[in-house]
């Protein structure tokens, strides 16, 4: 005797004696079409609410992810001439003695907060600055740049809430 047909066997005289087949056996037809459309219905109302529902949900914050950054892309683009503008030599060297005192005070005029500085051994300084907007940031190197400042490495984190830290190193003279 085949093994699948022993167990269908079983199987199916345990379908048989169901409580649940009987009563359903035992119900109008009208009713099992009423009974039939209702799991259908909620069926469909499960694949909505678990499956199209949520991938819809992340389709859409993949789409303002993805609008944000088109936005970012555009304001870097526009932005890239002044940027390119700003790599020129300095026409103004600044005592390396005087760099802490010339960066702080044009960090306190363009109305950003200097979270720490460090000196480095080359008369070179570190610096890291409170999240502040990326223009306010972009104004502040253009007066560094100005006043002879050189800037040699630049670390920038963008925050949540559109706002950008910055971790610099900042060297006098050309």
């Amino acid at each position: 005797m085949n093994t699948l047909t022993g167990l269908s066997q079983p199987l199916a005289l345990r379908l048989e004696k169901s409580p649940l087949l009987q009563r359903w056996r035992a119900l109008a037809p009208r009713e099992r079409l009423a009974l039939s459309v209702l799991a259908l219905f909620l069926l469909a109302a499960l694949l909505y609410l678990g499956l199209w529902r949520p991938a819809e949900q992340s389709r859409a914050v993949a789409r303002s992810y993805f609008e944000q950054q088109r936005e970012l892309h555009a304001y870097l683009e526009a932005q890239a001439p002044l940027a390119r503008g700003l790599q020129g030599k300095p026409k103004v060297s600044v005592d390396p003695a005087r760099l802490q005192g010339l960066v702080t005070a044009a960090a306190v005029q363009q109305g950003l907060t200097v979270e720490r500085l460090d000196s480095e051994g080359d008369g070179g300084l570190q610096v890291s600055l409170q999240p502040a907007p990326f223009a306010q940031l972009l104004r502040w190197f253009g007066v560094l740049e100005s006043q002879g400042v050189r800037i040699g490495e630049a670390g920038l984190d963008r925050n949540a809430d559109g706002r950008v830290a910055a971790r610099l190193t900042l060297h006098a003279g050309p």
